[in-house]
């Protein structure tokens, strides 16, 4: 058994019960409960107990229930499936969930997660269609406070809803045999008037919509597309709205290292996932290829996204694969993201610009085409302004000295913020002149981003979100004995 603080991830999915036999260990009114949700699912019920409260005593009298006399044993768990503990003996309890680990059947203790081994999970029915809750046993109060929320947001014509597809599945599986159009097709209809003619009780009218909405279905090969979506720099509540849409849509999604699990985690579950990802001295696909996989999903009539890190346009290279695009004819469209100055900027506590310390902004990266040979140093150098230096961790000797060179003062302040927005942010922070010896003692790796400026100073005091700034102490002029701000 896993030990109490373990919180597992849970594989949901939902039995088949009919005629098969569930044991319930307990004869009291939550055993009842269980029994109840047991026999509505069609299982055969054995109920284990000394005594029974007096209506599971009725339904054993019907024969609805068969009644187990006595203490546990072993041997009550012969022919069963599944397995509910519902008594109020932690050491009965027990047993039970020992002897079902030893027989292999899943068994689930009431509200003692470290027992079980399936969970029952708050339920919302509207007829065969289930949303089901679970919390892993966490925080079963907060399960059953979700549910209620949606109790009042999915009303009974989903019920209705589900049975009208279920009884055309086959005419609409004939109809649309690939799974691109079928899904296409279903979100056309789920836009129409379907489900407020089943709102209005009018079963006939929506059942000649579906029909007629299908028979207008063309056959011909639909067109494919490509989206450039931005996702933001790693926190998934940073994906806009139209973003998650189009994840939501997507047939294939081709995304870089950079997109953070939790942002794909938003994906449909049965999109294609193909990671394209170039890192430093580490390109698994060309442009070349990414430019390649986008023309020949999207000609098979695919609704392809191309996922990137921050902003498609912001040294995402989106201007190249658009261009790409557009000179093959795909259709296109771009949905921007929280770009990594502006989140990461946000999340370590530092404004980009402030009326006393920048009043302008200037976005580069090292990993230009000509690298930084064509940069304007001495305008880069001036002050009260701030610098985004994007992808810039393996290049910031260099920086520093071409910015001391061209008249940056030493004592400029500086904040280097690793894996920006996301849980395992960290920041740094000290002066130009520490700065990459300060980036080696605390070894930042990618992705990380430099801002340089005035305002930097201000990570320290505005910090809100994950640890506090990382420095050097006061005086080291080379970050030996490192210490938390």
């Amino acid at each position: 058994m896993q030990p109490l603080s373990y919180t597992p991830r849970l594989y949901p999915f939902f039995a088949d019960l009919r005629g098969r036999t569930v044991l319930v260990v307990g004869g009291g009114a939550v055993a009842a409960r269980k029994i109840a949700a047991l026999r509505s699912a069609g299982a055969q019920v054995l109920v284990g107990a000394p005594v029974l409260e007096d209506g599971l005593q009725a339904m054993a009298a019907r024969g609805e229930i068969e009644h187990l006399s006595g203490s546990f044993r072993d041997g009550w768990l012969r022919e069963a499936w599944l397995v509910v503990a519902a008594t109020d003996d932690r050491a009965v309890n027990r047993a039970v969930a020992a002897a079902a680990e030893e027989r292999r059947v899943f068994v689930n203790v009431v509200d003692d997660a470290e027992l079980s081994s399936f969970q029952v999970p708050s339920v919302v029915e509207r007829g065969r269609l289930q949303v089901a809750i679970s919390t892993g046993g966490a925080a079963p109060m907060l399960a059953r406070h979700l549910r209620e929320k949606l109790e009042a947001q999915l009303d009974e014509s989903w019920a209705a809803l589900t049975e009208l597809l279920a009884r055309h599945r086959q005419r609409i599986r004939k109809r649309l045999p690939e799974m691109a159009a079928r899904r296409r097709w279903f979100e056309r209809l789920l836009a129409g008037p379907l489900q407020a003619l089943l709102r209005q009780r009018q079963p006939l009218r929506a059942e000649h919509a579906l029909l007629a909405a299908l028979s207008e279905q063309v056959d011909e090969k639909a067109r494919g597309s490509v989206a450039l979506v931005g996702a933001g720099p790693g926190d998934p509540g940073l994906l806009t709205l139209r973003g998650l849409r189009l994840l939501n849509e997507a047939d294939v999604i081709l995304h870089d290292h950079l997109v953070s699990a939790e942002v794909l985690a938003l994906a449909r579950r049965d999109a294609e996932l193909i990671d394209v990802g170039k890192q430093a001295g580490a390109h698994r696909n060309t442009q070349e290829d990414i430019h390649a996989l986008l023309l020949e999903h999207a000609r098979a009539g695919r609704r392809v996204v191309r996922l990137k890190g921050g902003d498609p346009f912001v040294f995402g290279r989106g201007g190249e694969e658009l261009e790409f695009l557009h000179a093959h004819g795909i259709d296109c469209e771009v949905a921007p993201g929280i770009t990594a100055a502006l989140a990461c900027a946000a999340y370590a506590g530092v404004p980009l610009t402030h009326r006393e310390h920048a009043q302008s902004v200037r976005l580069l990266t090292a990993h230009g085409k000509d690298g930084d040979d064509h940069l304007d140093w001495r305008a880069l150098a001036a002050d009260r302004q701030t610098l985004a230096v994007y992808m810039g961790v393996a290049g910031l000797d260099r920086l520093r000295a071409r910015l001391l060179e061209h008249g940056r003062a030493p004592d400029t302040p500086f904040a280097l913020i690793e894996n920006g927005s996301r849980p395992e942010q960290r920041v740094v922070i000290g002066t130009l002149a520490q700065l990459p010896e300060l980036a080696r003692a605390h070894s930042v790796q990618s992705p990380a981003l430099l801002i340089l400026g005035e305002v930097a100073a201000l990570a320290e005091s505005l910090h809100w979100f994950g640890a506090p700034p990382l420095t050097a102490p006061h005086g080291a002029a080379d970050g030996l004995q490192l210490r938390r701000a």
